[in-house]
């Protein structure tokens, strides 16, 4: 199967399911408060992620909110892997977001879209 599929599968999952935003950029995370969110992050409405939550979602700073990659996570601590969909993002703040996510029990791995 082309990656292309993945991505158009993707993109209308996003479009499908609205999109809330629970912890905007600036703000601290609810068990750990020097964690800063450093970007909107939120979630997928109606979606199902590994931790029985929705999909969660970056939000960056270009005007046009389209998928450009997915950051793949695993934490030992919490014993769980999942996707984030990161829409909007800026290279630097692809790079950010995978920052985020990495500590010393914790792995990410960004998977980046490639453009034709």
């Amino acid at each position: 199967m082309h990656p292309d599929h993945f991505w158009h599968t993707l993109e209308a999952l996003v479009a499908s399911c609205p999109l809330t935003i629970d912890r905007p950029k600036g703000s601290p995370h609810p068990h750990h408060p020097t964690v800063i969110y450093p970007y909107d992050y939120g979630y997928l409405e109606n979606t199902h992620a590994g931790d029985g939550q929705g999909i969660d979602v970056w939000v960056g700073s270009l005007p046009d909110k389209a998928i450009m990659a997915v950051v793949c996570t695993v934490d030992l601590a919490k014993r769980d892997a999942e996707i984030k969909i990161l829409l909007g993002c800026t290279p630097q703040e692809a790079q950010t977001i995978v920052a985020f996510h990495r500590g010393s029990s914790a792995a990410a791995l960004l998977l980046e879209r490639l453009r034709t």
